[in-house]
Parts: structure tokens; sequence; C-alpha cells
């Protein structure tokens, strides 16, 4: 049975997302329960039925590249209309075989790239396609040009991106102006009550520019969800199979006085961050990975628990206060 997630608007667009999304960059992740088909189809059927439609991921996730994607078009088979698909394109990090190899946001790439995650995906649309990370070999002008095509032929529904700064979403928004183009719709960058650099810039401008916001990373790699300690941490996590450091270097005084306040309140960790993030101006969607039933559920049942007061929030906002601007001018 779904639970009572809101669904949310994505900044000035027409497109509705659950407020509580699926991160799907660990379906087909070596050393994960979501690794093969069958792994995968369980955390997907949770998740639609408790209510979380918004499903994120990107054509670079999984063991080989496009391996989320095609885990994903098989176990949505039968059932593409009941979830909100999001993928994304044109990371650095991973060649994906799609010549040219050096522009990964060109014409030619991002036309390459969106008939291979179409074909992966098993669907005939691609609701939400994001520019996975900015590409200083292409004006952005170009891609917003083959991105307006895609909406225009009905492959794409809207447009979005990834990890660009400030400026970047600024200068995006005044071009596709300038060229009555299509806009982008949201922006997803690295946020959390632990990483709060986006407010500084990218934050205020998607807000000004009616830009919805889809933070990764929101629960830190788990060290907000409360299965963390000073002492503790599950061996068979992420972070202590891949990112240790995360662990070791966390602020846990911070963390141990967000625990007290927690505790004060009666709700966990995980429904205080789902709260404090859904508290957030111009945030659309809480895109939390999973790679269990049991942390699916837990999200959804945390998304709709807890709304905190602007004393609570300024009390979270002292807990975790942003870090002085390194680059500030004194």
């Amino acid at each position: 049975m779904a639970s009572d997630i809101t669904s949310r608007r994505v900044g000035a667009s027409g497109l509705l997302v659950s407020a509580a999304g699926l991160g799907c960059n660990n379906f087909g992740r070596p050393g994960t329960r979501t690794e093969t088909l069958e792994g995968t189809r369980a955390v997907l059927d949770a998740a639609i039925e408790a209510g979380i439609t918004f499903l994120d991921t990107a054509d670079m996730y999984g063991g080989e590249p496009g391996l989320s994607e095609t885990l994903m078009g098989e176990a949505l088979r039968g059932r593409r209309d009941e979830v909100v698909l999001a993928t994304k394109f044109g990371h650095f990090g991973r060649d994906m075989g799609y010549p040219p190899s050096g522009a990964k946001a060109s014409r030619t790439y991002v036309r390459r790239a969106v008939e291979a995650s179409l074909t992966r995906l098993q669907t005939d649309r691609i609701d939400l396609y994001q520019l996975h990370t900015p590409d200083p070999r292409t004006p952005i002008a170009e891609t917003l040009d083959v991105l307006a095509d895609l909406v225009r032929e009905g492959k794409v529904r809207y447009i979005g991106h990834s990890n660009l700064a400030g400026w970047q979403i600024a200068e995006a928004h005044f071009i596709a102006a300038e060229r009555a183009g299509v806009p982008f719709v949201s922006a997803q960058n690295h946020y959390s009550l632990l990483a709060r650099a986006a407010e500084r810039e990218v934050l205020p401008a998607v807000e000004r520019f009616g830009i919805g916001f889809l933070p990764f990373f929101p629960l830190h790699n788990g060290l907000l969800t409360g299965k963390f300690s000073r002492d503790h941490a599950p061996s068979d996590t992420r972070i202590m199979r891949q990112r240790a450091h995360v662990w070791e270097d966390a602020p846990w005084d911070a963390l141990e006085a967000f625990q007290t306040f927690c505790d004060e309140r009666g709700i966990t960790m995980l429904e205080a961050t789902f709260g404090w993030l859904l508290a957030r101006p111009s945030l659309s969607s809480v895109i939390a990975g999973a790679t269990s039933p049991e942390q699916v559920r837990a999200n959804a049942a945390a998304a709709s628990a807890w709304t905190p007061s602007a004393d609570e929030l300024a009390a979270l906002d002292a807990l975790f206060p942003l870090p002085e601007d390194p680059g500030a001018q004194v």
C-alpha cells in the first residue's frame, strides 16, 4: 500500500515528482544486493508500492556502463507509466563509447546517448533528461538546442542539469530565453546538512530562475540516517567499503547533538533529515539511494513523518552552519 508521499512540481514546470525519490546508482553495482535483476526488481517493487515514483539514474551507473538503466528497463517492463524516469548523460568520469569522446554535450554525442538510454530503459521517452557534468568543450547553446529538439520530438519531456555552478545555471537560463528555446527545469547538486555549499550560489540561482532543486547524497552516504555512531559503523555499507574516510572524518560532536535533538522530539535522524531537506526553498524531491526494500520503505515513511517549525530549522542550521566561504573578500 502506498504511503502518504506528496507530489511536488519541479520548479515552474509541469513535471510532478514524488517528494521522496529513489537514486538508482546502486543498481548493477558490484557487491550490493541490487547488483542483480532480482535485487533491483525488489527495490523498485518496494518503491512503487510505497509511493516513490521518481526514479533517478544515469547512463554511466552500474558495474559496467549502462547496467543500471538495463536492469531498470527489465524490472519496469509493463509498468513504465507508473513512474517518472530521470536519467543523465555526459559524465566526464566514464567513457560510454559514444563518439565523439571528447565533447560529451555536443549535438552528435547527445543524439547517440539518448538513443542508447531509451533502448536500455525499454521506453519511448525519458521524463527528465539531465546533463550530468558541465562540458567545457561544447557551448551550452549547442547542448540546449539539441535537447530542445529531443523535447519537440517527444523523446524527452523535460531537461535538467547536474553539477553546474551558479553562474552556469544563470548563463543557461538566459541563453535559452534569448533563443526562445526549451529551458532547464531542474538542477541536481550535492547537498545535505553536512554539505551546504550549494546555499551560496546554486540555491539562490534555482530559486531566482524557477528551477527545481534535486539534492544528491542528501543522506551524506548514510551518516544522516542514524545507523552510524562515533564508535560503530556497519561493515556492509558503501561508506565502509569504499569511503571509510567519510565516517572517520565526520563531525561527531555535531552529529551527536543532532541525535539529541531528534530524541527530544521523538523522531529518528532519518525523519529529521528528510524534514529539513523538504523545508528548503525550491527543493522538489529528496533522491535517496537504497539497496533493500527495507531502506526504501524507511525513506518513504520519513518523507512525511515530520515538518520542522521555523525555530527547529534555525536550531538545525546552528548545529550544521554553512562553512565560511574561502573565496570571500574581507
